[in-house]
């Protein structure tokens, strides 16, 4: 099969010119948007969703709740977005009764794979689910055997996995159900974001090794007590790795998006790689976001954050140190941590996360190989890698349609001349424009010119 031009071009990664010192406004929570779109969906009365993130994930969301016959109405106005958000788009969502025939592209979004089978099996119709061939590949069994032992009908001729289809009855009784999310919290959230609408709600029952990625389920779980849910969790006192949702009303809400705190994290890390300054307005002080942990980490690799009513302002030291971290709790940020860490003065291990195996690409594998590629020193573990910094050369770094590899790249390619990141655009998938937002930091003359 010939690559298209989208996939074969090579961006030349810019080398910063000396330390950046920069404010960039990062879109909103792709994690947010989408669990929104999804609440709002299921609500009683129409909603809003104020500056969404609109990237391939979330508009492949919106697309196919329109589907299933969701209004989705997209408007633009100066009162729909909080100050210094820059933008004011918002979503008006509009509930109606779901219903097939319909198919769903999910592309190769997770949460659009994993959230909307629950959504499909409430609708009347069957619901077919297809995409891109790598999300073939991705773990889907956790969702699909949750939904049969809660009463749903799927037909995926015993793969466990995409495509499939959902054969909607216009309910489902819902109950206890056990599953195995140990590769993916998502099938936790899938289950329980759809429980509301489920006839008995559901308890979910996690069975299986150590479930990744916790503070994602506590954003579901926050969003649906927002949204009117009586939710029993772990937290609260109950029960280990089980989690209860009671049947009943969603209520429609007026919900602004968080900046997406893990799509920050390459321009913190310019920050630390060259030891200047960036700030990110709008920092939320209390969030659920994985990305949020990165003040604690980038601290420990070399920097300093002060976070105050306007943001955050992260500021390195011009010395980057090595880290020996657990990241099972916030995984997506591997690629970005693993960067700066081949940039470093010691060695790093980053633990704890075997299933980003299983994430859009194998993530383990292609940073080893990237990274190596350029010269570097890293090796996998059962769990993770082991990073041991050396001196970097150019050469294109592949990201394998992975937008967290692209930025990966881009890190890089602040301090070692001649990288070359294939497919940049990848990083549409959830930060749209993200080349003019790297160039814009680097040369803040540009981005005035360009605001002009």
């Amino acid at each position: 099969m010939t690559e298209s031009p989208a996939h074969t071009a090579l961006w030349p990664a810019p080398t910063a010119p000396g330390a950046v010192d920069a404010t960039v406004t990062v879109p909103g929570s792709k994690s947010v948007t989408n669990r929104g779109l999804v609440l709002a969906a299921l609500s009683a009365e129409p909603g809003w969703l104020r500056r969404p993130l609109r990237s391939r994930d979330t508009l492949l969301m919106a697309q196919a709740l329109r589907t299933m016959g969701v209004g989705i109405d997209e408007t633009v106005s100066s009162s729909s977005a909080p100050s210094g958000a820059g933008g004011g788009e918002a979503w008006r969502i509009i509930p109606a009764g779901l219903r097939g025939p319909a198919t769903v592209d999910v592309g190769n979004a997770g949460t659009v794979m994993r959230f909307l089978p629950p959504v499909a099996a409430l609708a009347d119709g069957p619901i077919r689910f297809d995409g891109d061939p790598r999300s073939y590949e991705r773990p889907l069994g956790g969702v699909i055997d949750g939904l049969r032992a809660l009463g749903a009908r799927i037909d995926d001729d015993h793969r466990g996995a995409l495509p499939m289809t959902v054969h909607g009855s216009g309910g489902l009784d819902g109950g206890r159900v056990e599953i195995d999310a140990s590769s993916s919290s998502q099938f936790v959230s899938a289950l329980l974001l759809s429980a509301p609408r489920f006839n008995q709600g559901v308890e979910v029952r996690h069975v299986g090794d150590t479930l990744p990625s916790m503070p994602h389920i506590r954003m579901t779980v926050d969003m649906l007590r927002i949204a009117g849910a009586q939710v029993d969790t772990p937290e609260a006192g109950g029960e280990p790795n089980v989690w209860r949702v009671t049947p009943g009303a969603l209520l429609g809400r007026d919900l602004t998006v968080e900046p997406d705190l893990s799509n920050a994290q390459p321009f913190l890390a310019a920050a630390l790689v060259t030891g200047g300054r960036v700030t990110i307005p709008d920092w939320p002080g209390r969030t659920t976001q994985p990305g949020d942990a990165l003040r604690e980490i980038f601290t420990e690799m070399g920097g300093s954050c002060e976070l105050t009513e306007q943001g955050l302002t992260f500021t390195g030291s011009g010395r980057i140190h090595g880290i020996d971290i657990d990241l099972s709790e916030v995984g997506e940020l591997t690629p970005g941590i693993a960067a700066v860490a081949a940039l470093a003065d010691s060695e790093s291990v980053l633990r704890g996360v075997a299933h980003l195996r299983l994430h859009e690409t194998d993530r383990l594998a292609a940073l080893t190989k990237e990274i190596n590629g350029l010269g570097g020193d890293v090796t996998e573990t059962a769990d993770g890698l082991r990073i041991r910094p050396r001196p970097l050369h150019g050469g294109v770094f592949h990201t394998y349609d992975d937008h967290r590899m692209a930025t990966a790249g881009a890190i890089l390619g602040l301090a070692v001349e001649g990288v070359e990141v294939e497919n940049v655009g990848t990083t549409a998938k959830t930060l749209p424009d993200f080349p003019e937002m790297w160039t814009d930091m680097l040369s803040p003359a540009t981005a005035a010119a360009r605001r002009a």
